[in-house]
């Protein structure tokens, strides 16, 4: 049997699928409404072939890019493979996308078709006509789908469309440094850009994961987060794919169904961002909360004010871990680290923390991170069609992260803020997580996150604190009770000036809450804020 190199995406799914073919590798639970999609390393590679035959009869070539507009299944996976297969490109975007943002993103990445759940068809169908590079648009049915798909004239039916068979096709990407993937920004702050993910980057990360988070043989991973999201992409997908270990998706995050997902599939480990830490802590103690499979949670923002209660109510360990699709890794094993850490820099980087001019600070005092590799070569990060920000992504060669932290005497590095999103009253940051951990723990809500808005009453650069709360129950619920609890709680400085109601807090596909929307909200829907009286 011939080992093809495995930086490159579609030789290491053959060489699974050739060592290992019926190794249930990956699982998209059905979430109690439809049945479970199972796929071994043998579907993944016959299946990427069959969707790389489709891609081949549409005229795809290689460097063309086209967007997966869908939640997590298995078709999503099935198309890295094919995409790998013809040396194509994929673009992923979150399906709830509308408008001008989804219209913005397809014509930025030069998207030159699109591959489309049926729910999200109906979001495309209409932006078909002002996108005249985007030549084919490719769907599939599911259990959500609004509409049969004969009603969205021009596209193709991918199960309708592919061969019996598996054909014997040649994998068309040769040089691992060819893109894999354009992985879109957060988004929050300003306009999303596409981060170019090569097929090495993607298998060498993937293949490193095991020995980098410390995941064991038996160990079976899960994850609510977007595919469109690099974590899942990577921690979880990429994991499980390259080191040979089972892992589980649902489409979405659901924090209620969270606990019963793993004790049913046996999940040790899942994944956490600092927002769905929140909402999940958020939820009503139950008496089994302990009793779980799960080894260890890799968190990504995991609050200190609530970290060790965590870890106790639900009888687990926190692997704290901090990075970015473009860059930069630094890793809190489980007793390793203080507790709020982001963690000690991988072997495999160094970093610095800087002020505003550049210069170093002395430990102990908030700078900007940035990395580069320990072997003194320079971090290249290239934003597609933005050579500019890519530039200035990397000046000097460092990998910019734009996130102040500090390092403490014993080398062990904390986050402090997102550059421009810090809140600051009376001269000083405010630790937005004791907030936090206050209003969750009063039983009024099922979720909340903390945010600045500026004042024209306080000092230039200053904000106002404003709570953003989902109500347990929107009917009884009371704005002023809330912020009673906070006073017994909190000191005078922390207390919030306000509260936003919402149906839902606004977050990206890695449940990152989105300021800039939420602040149009505040201004826009007076009669849901409440002052503090």
């Amino acid at each position: 049997m011939t080992t093809l190199t495995e930086n490159i995406l579609a030789n290491l799914i053959a060489n699974r699928a050739a060592e290992m073919p019926d190794f249930d590798v990956l699982t998209i639970e059905g979430a109690g409404v439809c049945p479970d999609e199972v796929r071994n390393y043998r579907d993944l590679w016959d299946n990427g072939r069959r969707m790389a035959q489709v891609l081949l009869d549409l005229g795809v070539q290689p460097g063309h890019r086209f967007a997966l507009l869908m939640a997590n299944h298995a078709e999503f996976v099935e198309a890295m493979v094919a995409a790998s297969i013809v040396g194509a490109v994929v673009v992923p975007i979150d399906p709830r996308a509308k408008g001008d943002k989804l219209h913005f993103m397809l014509e930025n990445a030069q998207c030159s078709g699109a591959f489309v759940a049926d729910y999200a068809l109906g979001n495309l169908q209409p932006l078909r006509v002002t996108l005249p590079g985007l030549r084919w648009v490719m769907g599939f049915a599911t259990n959500e789908g609004t509409c049969p798909l004969s009603d969205y004239p021009g596209f193709v039916d991918w199960v309708a469309a592919a061969p019996t068979n598996a054909p014997d096709l040649p994998v068309l990407t040769t040089d691992p440094d060819s893109p894999l993937e354009l992985i879109f920004t957060s988004g929050t702050t300003g306009d999303p850009k596409g981060i170019v993910l090569t097929n090495r980057r993607y298998c060498d990360t993937s293949l490193l994961a095991k020995r980098l988070f410390g995941y064991r043989d038996d160990d079976k991973l899960y994850s609510g987060l977007s595919l469109t999201h690099a974590n899942a992409q990577i921690v979880t997908l990429g994991a499980a794919l390259a080191c040979k270990l089972r892992c589980v998706l649902s489409r979405r995050f659901t924090k209620s169904r969270l606990w019963n997902i793993t004790r049913k599939y046996g999940a040790t480990s899942f994944t956490l961002l600092g927002g769905m830490t929140t909402a999940v802590y958020a939820e009503l103690p139950k008496p089994d909360d302990a009793e779980n499979p799960v080894r260890f949670v890799v968190s990504a923002g995991m609050p200190a004010a609530i970290w060790g209660e965590f870890e106790r109510r639900f009888n687990v360990q926190v692997l704290e871990f901090y990075g970015a699709a473009e860059g930069g890794l630094s890793f809190n094993h489980p007793g390793a680290g203080p507790v709020g850490s982001i963690g000690k820099v991988a072997p495999t980087l160094k970093h610095r923390i800087v002020d505003d001019l550049g210069n170093d600070v002395p430990r102990g005092v908030p700078g900007e991170l940035l990395f580069r590799h320990a072997n003194g070569d320079p971090f290249v990060v290239e934003y597609f069609g933005n050579p500019d920000a890519s530039t200035k992504k990397c000046a000097g060669g460092w990998l910019h992260m734009g996130d102040v932290v500090h390092e403490d005497e014993n080398g062990w590095l904390f986050f402090d803020y997102r550059k421009g999103n810090g809140i600051r009253r009376n001269g000083e940051f405010i630790d937005t997580t004791f907030i936090e951990k206050v209003i969750a723990e009063s039983g009024l809500v099922d979720d909340v996150y903390v945010y600045g808005i500026a004042s024209a009453n306080l000092v230039p650069g200053e904000k106002d604190v404003v709570a953003a709360v989902v109500a347990k129950n929107a009917v009884t619920f009371d704005p002023q009770q809330l912020f009673e609890s906070c006073r017994g709680k909190l000191d005078a400085s922390l207390l919030p000036g306000f509260i936003q109601v919402l149906a839902q807090i606004p977050k990206t596909a890695s449940e990152k809450p989105q300021d800039r929307f939420l602040i149009d909200a505040f201004k826009q829907d007076s009669h849901a804020v409440y002052r503090r009286v």
